[in-house]
């Protein structure tokens, strides 16, 4: 069988192959695209000799204008067994030659969820021509490549909140006695969550997303998403945008108050969303990413030792896969987006200044 690149009307069985999969991710999802509505999308499917789905890879397509070229990406896919060489084949090689000529592409990167240890994996990549560089540095990746996740799986809300640490328990419960309430909220929760994502932002010293992305996060994934506030005497003071998806609940965007983290809202709010991914059958909490953890010295190494009071485990993904499609126009694309994070750097600097 040869790559198939899916008509619209079709996406309902990619959606459906990658839900199901073990290795799908929410960012493969037909959900994410219309998230990330300033790249085009293609969806690119392998099948059986019968006919069915045996690997799905959704592809954002971020045109370059000026030079008339496209860059290619998989977040987080392909979505297929990484074992099964025929697969990824006809999607990596024979899918992405499909996109390169009906978009005039440079270059095509993939992070697949293939752990760093699996070498089976990765040389099923690398076999194909693609470019890896094992162990990449924090912030280096497309996706920050190291996780924090919790197995949940077959547990109960008691089983998991008992393997806490001690003092992990004590603030949780210290947040309910000192009257810190935990609430989903609907859209109308957007401008109390941004207020606060702008306050994390600038003591955190990054660019945050507009108040629409955050709504479109919560339009796309409808049930599947929830923004979770802390409120502490009637006023927020942290937040969160949780996404369940693929066996998985991911606390994707987080954001807190500089005042008040002596009632530990943050504990509450976590334990709020781990017990909605018991409730919702997931496998897997996703902390999220925890780079630098490694180093205590680290702006971020506090995240972690945060993270790590809720009992679970480092998790680690291989990384970036590249693909070069046509070098000599990479090379020009390589400039002209060097030239643009230059004059956005510039401006996030004076917004700051």
């Amino acid at each position: 069988m040869a790559a198939e690149l899916l008509k619209p009307a079709d996406a309902a069985q990619y959606e459906a192959f990658v839900k199901d999969h073990p290795n799908g991710s929410f960012m493969q999802s037909v959900q994410w695209g219309d998230v990330k509505s300033n790249w085009a999308r293609e969806l690119v499917v392998s099948r059986s000799p019968e006919g069915k789905l045996r690997g799905a890879m959704m592809v954002l397509i971020r045109r370059i204008p000026v030079i008339g070229r496209s860059l290619l990406y998989a977040p987080h896919g392909p979505v297929c067994n990484f074992a099964d060489r025929e697969t990824m084949r006809e999607l990596l090689v024979d899918g992405i030659d499909l996109l390169k000529q009906k978009y005039r592409a440079t270059k095509f990167t993939c992070d697949p969820l293939i752990l760093e240890d699996d070498e089976e994996g990765i040389r099923a990549l690398t076999e194909l021509g693609y470019d890896f560089t094992p162990g990449a540095a924090d912030f280096k990746t497309m996706q920050i490549r190291v996780n924090y996740m919790l197995h949940i799986e077959g547990k109960t809300a008691e089983e998991v909140f008992a393997g806490f640490t001690s003092k992990c328990r004590y603030n949780v419960r210290l947040a309910g006695r000192h009257g810190v309430r935990c609430e989903i909220a609907g859209e109308e929760g957007l401008d109390e969550f941004y207020r606060l994502m702008q306050v994390t932002g600038k003591r955190d010293d990054f660019t945050i997303r507009s108040k629409e992305y955050f709504r479109q996060m919560l339009r796309a994934y409808g049930e599947n998403a929830r923004l979770y506030l802390c409120y502490y005497e009637d006023k927020a003071i942290s937040g969160a945008l949780t996404v369940q998806y693929a066996g998985r609940t991911h606390y994707v965007y987080g954001a807190s108050d500089n005042e008040y983290r002596n009632v530990m809202p943050n504990y509450l709010m976590q334990w709020e969303m781990i017990q909605w991914a018991i409730e919702g059958g997931s496998r897997w909490y996703d902390f999220g990413f925890i780079p630098c953890y490694t180093d205590e010295n680290s702006h971020y190494y506090g995240l972690y030792r945060f993270k790590r009071s809720f009992g679970g485990e480092v998790v680690a993904y291989a990384g970036d896969f590249n693909r070069v499609l046509a070098p000599g126009a990479q090379r020009l694309v390589d400039f002209a987006l060097s030239t643009l994070r230059h004059l956005q750097s510039l401006k996030h600097k004076l917004h700051h200044a």
